[in-house]
C-alpha cells in the first residue's frame, strides 16, 4: 500500500502553439513518471497483479436473500472496499488504505516478508511466567528452533525490533486494553514475555481465571487488561455445561464484559475470529433470525459471515457510543490457522519449520472474507467516528501471518500419553514465536499516532 495521495492533476493543456513553452514541463514529467516505473520497477512494489473481479470492487459475501432484503436498512451502512489479491498476498487498495490508517504515510508495516534474524529470540520459556502450557513448545520438546530466528521486514522501510525500555516509556501514565478470544490472550501474554526484560507486572486481576486478566506496572503507572469476548457480542450457551453445543449470538447487543470497561482505555486492541466457525444461533432484535450448523428445523440455514460482520458492526457501533472514550481503537485483523491434511479435530497438523514465501501462500476462502469483513466495518466505525474525533486504526497481522505456518504449537503444548488421542494446534502461536512481531507492530503504531497528534 502506498498511503500518499498518488493522484496529481496537471489541469488540462491547451494546444494551441502560443503555449507550448509553458506545456513543455509538463511533457517533460509525463515522460519522466511512464518511464520511472519501466526501468524502476523497484519503486512500485509488486503487490496487485490479479483482481477479484473485473472492477476489483467486492461487496460483503451474502449470507440469506431473504434476511438482507428485509434488514436492508441495516446494510445500507456498510461500505465496500477495494481488496485485491494478487500471487503474493492480498491488499487494500491506496485510496482505502488511506482512509484506514492515515498516519501511515511513510511506509506501509504490513506489506513485507520474513527475513533471518539470528538475534531472536528475546525472552524463553524459562524467563516468562506468562507462557500458557499449550504455548510452550520448548518446554514440551519441539525439535527445531529454525522457527524462532525471522523477523519481519517491510517493503519500504525497516521495522524496528521491540524496544521493552522505549514501550514503558511510551505508554507511562497510560492503559491497553485486549479484546477478543484466547489468540488476544495470546498477544497480551507475549507483550508481558517481551516487557520481562525490564519488569515484571503484578497481577491485580479480580478473578483467577485465564479469561479475564489485569496487569500493572507501577513504576511506570502503566496497567493492561484483557476482556474474554470471543464473539464480541452478547453470547450465552445453548446447554450451560456444554460448550460444543451452539451459542446463541445476539448480534445487534454488545458483550458487556468489555463494552461497560473500555471507556477510560488509552488504547484498545479489538479482534476476534475463530469462535466464528462453530455452531450459532443467530439473533437480531431479540428474534431467532437464522443460525450457523445447527439441526433446527424451519431455521434458516446461514453463513458465518452474516455473524461476523454484525458483530464488528456492533463492536464499532458500541465504541462511537461511549460518551467518554477518547482512546485509540486499533483493529487487530484474523489472524488464519494452518491445518494441512484434515480439519482440527480430523487429524489436521502444521508441521512447517520455517516461514512460507510471500508467493507461497494466498489469501483465501473464508480467511479473505473475514478479512475483507474487517475492513469494511472498520472504515464504517472511522466515517462514524469522525463526528466525536475518535481514532481507529488498521492493524494487519493478516498477511504476516499467513506465512507462518511453522509457528504453531502443533502436538508440542502437551506430553503425549498412552491411548489418548489429542488435536494438534495450528490456531494459537507458541511462545516466543512468531505473534511476538505483533508488538513490534504495536509500538511502531503507537508512535506514529503520537507523532501526528
Amino acid at each position: 500500500m502506498n498511503f500518499q495521495d498518488l493522484d496529481h492533476s496537471l489541469g488540462k493543456l491547451q494546444t494551441r502553439k502560443k503555449n507550448a513553452t509553458k506545456i513543455a514541463p509538463f511533457v517533460a514529467l509525463a515522460i519522466l513518471f511512464t518511464l520511472i516505473p519501466i526501468y524502476y520497477p523497484s519503486m512500485h512494489p509488486k503487490k496487485l497483479s490479479q483482481v477479484l473481479s473485473s472492477s476489483s470492487l467486492v461487496p460483503l459475501p451474502d449470507s440469506n436473500t431473504q434476511h438482507q432484503s428485509n434488514n436492508s436498512s441495516n446494510s445500507s451502512t456498510t461500505q465496500q472496499v477495494n481488496v485485491t489479491k494478487s500471487d503474493d498476498h492480498v491488499s487494500v487498495a491506496p485510496q482505502e488504505a488511506r482512509i484506514i490508517n492515515s498516519t501511515d504515510e511513510k511506509c506501509d508495516l504490513f506489506s513485507g516478508e520474513w527475513v533471518e534474524n539470528q538475534e531472536a529470540p528475546y525472552y524463553t520459556n524459562m524467563t516468562c511466567f506468562t507462557i500458557q502450557e499449550h504455548q510452550n513448545c520448548m518446554k514440551y520438546g519441539r525439535p527445531d528452533t529454525d522457527f524462532l530466528k525471522w523477523k519481519w521486514k517491510p517493503d519500504g522501510c525497516e521495522l524496528p525490533i521491540f524496544d521493552a525500555h522505549q514501550f514503558l516509556e511510551f505508554v507511562r501514565g497510560k492503559s491497553l486494553a485486549f479484546v477478543g478470544d484466547s489468540v488476544a490472550r495470546n498477544h497480551m501474554q507475549s507483550l508481558i514475555c517481551l516487557l520481562s526484560k525490564v519488569v515484571y507486572p503484578i497481577d491485580v486481576s479480580n478473578s483467577t481465571d485465564q479469561e479475564n486478566r489485569r496487569w500493572e506496572y507501577r513504576d511506570y503507572n502503566f496497567n493492561m487488561s484483557i476482556f474474554w469476548a470471543p464473539y464480541l457480542v452478547k453470547a450465552n450457551k445453548t446447554e450451560p455445561n456444554n460448550i460444543y453445543q451452539p451459542f446463541n449470538l445476539y448480534l445487534d447487543e454488545p458483550d458487556e464484559s468489555w463494552s461497560t470497561k473500555i471507556q477510560d482505555f488509552d488504547y484498545v486492541i479489538i479482534s476476534s475470529g475463530h469462535w466464528f466457525s462453530r455452531p450459532t444461533m443467530f439473533y437480531l432484535n431479540h428474534t431467532l433470525v437464522g443460525c450457523l450448523f445447527c439441526s433446527q428445523p424451519n431455521v434458516s440455514q446461514m453463513t458465518s459471515f452474516f455473524s461476523y460482520q454484525k458483530a464488528f458492526h456492533t463492536a464499532f457501533q458500541t465504541i462511537n457510543s461511549l460518551k467518554n472514550y477518547k482512546g485509540v481503537t486499533f483493529l487487530r485483523t484474523f489472524a488464519p490457522s494452518h491445518f494441512e491434511d484434515g480439519v482440527w479435530d480430523k487429524g489436521g497438523d502444521c508441521v512447517r519449520t520455517t516461514p512460507f514465501k510471500r508467493n507461497e501462500k494466498v489469501l483465501d476462502d473464508y480467511n479473505l472474507e473475514f478479512y475483507k469483513i474487517q475492513l469494511q466495518e472498520l472504515m464504517v466505525a472511522q466515517k462514524q467516528g469522525k463526528m466525536r474525533n475518535l481514532k481507529f486504526r488498521l492493524f494487519d497481522a493478516t498477511q504476516a501471518m499467513l506465512l507462518r505456518a511453522d509457528g504453531h504449537p502443533s502436538k508440542y503444548g502437551h506430553w503425549p500419553k498412552p491411548n489418548v488421542t489429542f488435536s494438534n494446534d495450528c490456531v494459537h502461536w507458541s511462545l516466543p514465536g512468531p505473534i511476538d512481531v505483533w508488538n513490534d507492530f504495536l509500538l511502531e503504531l503507537m508512535k506514529r499516532e503520537e507523532s501526528h497528534r
